[in-house]
């Protein structure tokens, strides 16, 4: 796997100040518009609640024992312990092959920032989960947002985002987008087949995670990362 090298080191103080105004204080803005959604959820929009019902019941109703095995990898693909080890054995691999710590930590950062989001807003919003049959133990979050999808968004996207810019033979750097990209489409069918979400759970779980991985891409480059530099030389 041969990578383009096309950024450059930031500066202790580059990357705390782009930290702290490209992933922080924008992640607090987007946290204040998941609980805001997540308040017109429990007020002008909670009828919502009764629509999104028929969704979960439809599903409970169609399910079937070979859906539930496949859909049961699929939702732990999404659990903490899976996330956080790919996100470990990536940071590892990139900083390997690119010697570059601000490309490899963009997986951690893009977790952390949904994570954090997540836990506050499904802290204060509360959410009951779906009254149908439950596949997956309850965590002890509430059911709005999906942290699941959230956080396989966040994860899979900060690593197609470094595929796309970084992997120099097209096939694999397309392999590797694809299949990032299809993986947290998985997590949120079975999480919502599963039982354990709303609709709108799992898209705002998505727009975090998007979200945050956005920012995490961005957050470190410093201001010449756009001038190009001869490819690195890789072991193919």
């Amino acid at each position: 796997m041969a990578l383009i090298d096309g950024s450059s080191r930031p500066t202790v103080t580059e990357a705390a100040r782009g930290l702290l105004l490209r992933a922080v204080l924008p992640g607090i803005v987007v946290w204040l518009v998941i609980v805001g959604f997540g308040e017109l959820l429990r007020g002008p929009l909670k009828p919502l609640n009764h629509t999104e019902s028929g969704l979960n019941a439809d599903l409970a109703r169609d399910r079937t024992a070979r859906w539930n095995t496949v859909t049961m990898v699929w939702s732990h693909i999404g659990n903490t312990e899976i996330v956080i080890g790919v996100c470990v054995l990536a940071v590892a691999l990139l900083w390997w092959r690119t010697r570059e710590w601000w490309v490899a930590v963009v997986p951690a950062i893009a977790i952390s920032l949904q994570a954090t989001i997540f836990v506050i807003a499904t802290t204060i919003i509360g959410r009951p989960r779906p009254e149908v049959p439950k596949l997956d133990p309850a965590p002890p979050t509430s059911s709005y947002p999906s942290g699941h999808v959230g956080a396989s968004t966040a994860l899979y996207l900060s690593l197609a985002l470094i595929a796309a810019s970084r992997i120099e033979r097209p096939w694999l750097r397309r392999l590797v987008v694809v299949v990032c990209a299809v993986i947290p489409f998985l997590v949120a069918y079975a999480r919502l087949y599963r039982g354990m979400h709303h609709l709108s759970d799992v898209l705002i779980g998505a727009l975090n995670g998007i979200a945050c991985a956005l920012l995490a891409w961005t957050c470190l480059r410093s201001r010449n990362s756009q001038k190009a530099r001869p490819p690195m030389h890789q072991v193919s």
